[in-house]
């Protein structure tokens, strides 16, 4: 088998709304689809990320908890690639996101920080020069160097 890429993230939701708004307004991900499920009582947002990547925000009545920080079992977090950490941070936290402290990768010397969505899914950003390969940042945080 050969996979091609990442196809789409999938995120279900407790509060539809309030995670549409931090998606669409606060990160700025473009919606491309909004569909209603009646017979699941259920949203479906389909939303693209600088035209690479796809999340599909869900929503579900009264979906169970899952406990949810970096070193959990399963799912570790979302990353995503910014130019300008400090500038990110900012701009997180004039629109009431709180972010860690700003680290530096050990390895590749670059920047990043996590925070969280409005159901304390991890999300990271981290520094990179447009196009670089994040491969050997993947790979390190693999064999537990990061």
């Amino acid at each position: 088998m050969k996979l091609l890429s990442i196809h789409h993230i999938a995120i279900i939701c407790s509060d539809y709304e309030k995670s549409k708004d931090f998606y669409i307004r606060i990160l700025g991900f473009t919606p491309i689809r909004e569909v209603y499920r009646k017979e699941r009582d259920s949203y479906k947002l389909d939303l693209e990320v600088n035209g690479h990547y796809q999340i599909e925000l869900f929503s579900f009545p009264n979906p169970p908890s899952r406990p949810s920080y970096p070193e959990a079992a399963g799912l570790r977090h979302l990353a995503f690639a910014v130019k300008d950490i400090e500038e990110a941070v900012s701009y997180l936290k004039e629109h009431g996101v709180e972010t860690e402290n700003i680290r530096r990768d050990p390895f590749t010397g670059r920047r990043f920080t996590f925070f969280t969505d409005p159901d304390g899914l991890p999300i990271e950003i981290y520094e990179q020069e447009a196009g670089e390969v994040t491969a050997k940042h993947e790979a390190e945080e693999e064999e537990g160097k990061i």
